[in-house]
């Protein structure tokens, strides 16, 4: 008992900085009839986990987008009126499914999966045209897709920036080549896996997801300044390139006949 003693004592003179453990005792309602039971509840005092103000918040990625980002946007690009600033419209995730055809057990954990993520239950994605070579028929089903908007889309964004992407099996940062020239963003998942909700014992089949973000933004630059400021983590020492898109050809391009004439 001595040498316990000792020792204790020896611990707290090399770590002075650690602080006692508080107790608190809760006592029971009156009307229960374990009226003589006390449950003790031990937590270190001084630790900090989550700050309070954080804490409180119920859309934190909405609340910081309209107290911090909306001003750092509006001095960067010079904005007058606050309706010029852009912001995310809505978000579009989607999952192709092959076998859902053959396999429609398949096709509804893939919707219970999928449910589970976004917080939002899908809808089925059916083929407009049949296509013999791929072996598709007209009203067939190919996957699930589902579109997020207000509180719901933010919160699907907060869980995807902060939790999904760091997940990722070697991720180094998405490209920041993938707008589309007018402000849109997509990026694709390998593995649903990564997303809290899903339990990996009950995981079936490995399946991917694309997610398609759309924003106000009239450029790409503008559109990666507001992804970038919400936590979006872009590989680092790159930025957005200008999109070179080519020109369209018309019917008279692809007509014989008037090549033939402009040989001649």
């Amino acid at each position: 008992m001595a040498l316990l003693q000792s020792s204790a004592s020896s611990f707290l003179s090399h770590f002075p900085a650690v602080s006692p453990v508080k107790s608190v005792r809760l006592s029971p309602p009156c009307g229960n009839r374990h009226s003589g039971l006390s449950v003790k509840a031990e937590a270190a005092s001084g630790i900090v986990l989550v700050e309070k103000s954080e804490a409180d918040k119920v859309n934190r990625l909405k609340t910081s987008y309209y107290e911090k980002i909306v001003p750092l946007l509006k001095e960067e690009f010079n904005y007058t009126n606050l309706h010029q600033v852009p912001k995310i419209e809505k978000v579009v995730v989607n999952c192709g499914i092959g076998d859902a055809a053959q396999n429609s057990k398949g096709l509804d954990a893939a919707i219970n999966d999928m449910a589970l993520i976004t917080g939002q239950r899908p809808v089925k994605t059916k083929a407009k045209n049949a296509i013999a070579t791929f072996k598709i028929r007209e009203n067939q089903t190919l996957g699930i897709a589902v579109t997020l908007r207000g509180n719901v889309m933010y919160a699907f964004l907060d869980r995807f920036i902060n939790l999904g992407l760091p997940r990722t099996r070697d991720f180094q940062g998405v490209s920041p080549n993938s707008f589309d020239g007018h402000g849109n963003y997509s990026v694709g998942l390998k593995e649903q896996s990564v997303f809290p909700e899903l339990s990996y014992d009950a995981l079936g089949k490995p399946r991917g997801m694309d997610v398609c973000i759309t924003t106000t933004a009239q450029t790409d630059k503008e559109a990666y300044k507001l992804l970038a400021l919400m936590g979006m983590p872009f590989r680092e020492g790159s930025g957005p390139t200008g999109v070179v898109r080519k020109k369209k050809l018309k019917s008279h391009h692809f007509n014989t006949k008037t090549k033939q004439k402009s040989r001649k």
